[in-house]
């Protein structure tokens, strides 16, 4: 179904030249994002600094987060493209995640 709620996770790569203050508000805007696509979400991780496996636009490591979240499936697609307007994301990716144990 177009419309069906399904729990999706997002990680993302923040460069890693943003103040903690600018991280936060990129943090927020991904949460502020979900939300305005009709979604909610459920848990947001730091994993902090890491080196990358390559050079993503001349930077050698980057501030990773996961974030767990439900959306409407119809949904995904538009929260994706807004996510990748802003360049302080390097790269992000996101999976849904099966409800089966």
């Amino acid at each position: 179904m177009a419309g069906e709620i399904r729990t999706y996770e997002v990680v993302y790569i923040l460069r890693p030249d943003l103040d903690e203050a600018q991280r936060r508000e990129k943090m927020a805007k991904v949460e502020t994002l979900i939300a305005q696509e009709g979604g909610q979400v459920q848990k947001t991780e730091e994993w902090g600094q890491r080196i990358l496996a390559y050079e993503i636009e001349h930077f050698r490591e980057g501030y990773y987060v996961l974030v767990t979240f439900t959306l409407p499936a119809d949904r995904v697609e538009s929260f994706q493209e807004r996510l990748g307007m802003d360049d302080a994301f390097l790269r992000y990716q996101v999976v849904r995640v099966d409800g089966k144990t």
